[in-house]
């Protein structure tokens, strides 16, 4: 019997998470071509490799990068898609002329992109990643972890198979890897903790730290959340913990809290959110990033969405709502991020409806 060939893995952008996704890779020896549309990247990285900091050693990785995915042979056999949501179906279709006829696409995208590569290539051939840890890309070709973490894989529907299993298997030298049958359980987790942590971040233009040690932040994101918890059990999604320990269900407020400033249940969950700005503290929101470089913020596949399943479902969700609103105005050059306007923003969901 002859051996199956290692897989050929096409990673389409180079922010903060498709370098360090690339540059372990590379490490590995595995057959890795990345493809970046942003010139200053690929002229970067093609005069002195991609820089790594921030998990061990700061080092250089040698390694290459094109403009577009090369056509030809035998196809590839993943397609990581690690650009930014706006951009991802974009980048699918670009791709799609490259994947192996028994290929797959991994939406590593935060909200619930899968959906839409799904409508692309078939849900089939669609396995979605949902990625624990932080990065920034500090610079073209330079990239820093910002706090530690892994994977979680599964299919759309369906339990586990093998090609989610050997993508786990290539994906453990960047971190630790889970397997789910529950996808949409988990990705809808994630999707509330983006929703708060990235959001408020880009309205707030600081790291996680700084902005969760105060308090009216917190409140909102719990707020945030609560809404996105809300939205969830309407789609008949059943909750998973994130990274382990944050439960959702739990951490959503009750009725009696959200009419309340402070109760013993409020206690804990602020303390749990302030353990949550210690873990990530570094953490930057990607979306703000997008902004300061003049591309379109991922908020309508974070907050946006769920605005538009809530409003299918009759749900109010007005704080998501505000949020949503607020990133364009920053986007439009309107506002300008930071604690006053984070501020700003709370203040205006305590006004009566």
């Amino acid at each position: 019997m002859s051996e199956q060939p290692e897989p050929k893995i096409l990673v389409m952008g180079l922010g903060g998470i498709g370098g360090i996704i690339t540059a372990h890779l590379l490490e590995q020896g595995v057959d890795v071509t990345a493809v970046s549309t942003n010139a200053a990247i690929r002229e970067a990285v093609m005069r002195g490799g991609y820089w790594l900091s921030g998990d061990g050693e700061a080092r250089m990785v040698p390694g290459q990068v094109v403009a577009e995915p090369p056509l030809g042979g035998r196809g590839f056999d993943y397609v990581l898609l690690a650009t930014q949501p706006p951009q991802v179906e974009l980048a699918a279709k670009t791709a799609m002329g490259a994947l192996a006829e028994n290929g797959h696409m991994v939406v590593f995208q935060n909200g619930l992109c899968e959906e839409r590569i799904a409508q692309l290539v078939g849900k089939e051939r669609v396995i979605g990643g949902i990625i624990a840890w932080g990065a920034s890309m500090v610079g073209p070709g330079r990239y820093q972890r910002t706090s530690a973490g892994g994977f979680t894989l599964g299919r759309l529907e369906g339990p586990v198979d093998q090609a989610v299993e050997d993508l786990a298997m290539l994906l453990e030298s960047i971190g630790p890897v889970e397997t789910t049958d529950n996808l949409r359980g988990a990705r809808w987790s994630k999707l509330a903790i983006n929703c708060a942590v990235s959001s408020l971040g880009t309205v707030g233009g600081d790291r996680l730290g700084a902005l969760l040690a105060h308090r009216f932040v917190r409140r909102l994101a719990l707020e945030v959340m609560t809404e996105v918890v809300d939205v969830a059990h309407a789609e008949d999604v059943k909750l998973v913990k994130v990274a382990g320990t944050i439960n959702l269900d739990t951490l959503a407020l009750t009725a009696a809290e959200r009419a309340a400033s402070g109760s013993a249940g409020l206690v804990k969950k602020h303390a749990l959110l302030l353990a949550v700005g210690a873990r990530y503290r570094r953490l930057r929101s990607s979306m703000l990033s997008a902004i300061e470089r003049g591309r379109k913020p991922a908020v309508d596949f974070l907050n946006g969405e769920v605005v538009t399943r809530a409003d299918k479902h009759g749900i109010a969700v007005p704080v998501n709502a505000l949020v949503q609103r607020t990133i364009h105005r920053i986007a439009d050059g309107e506002l300008r991020p930071g604690l006053d306007l984070l501020r700003r923003l709370y203040e205006e969901t305590r006004l009566p409806n």
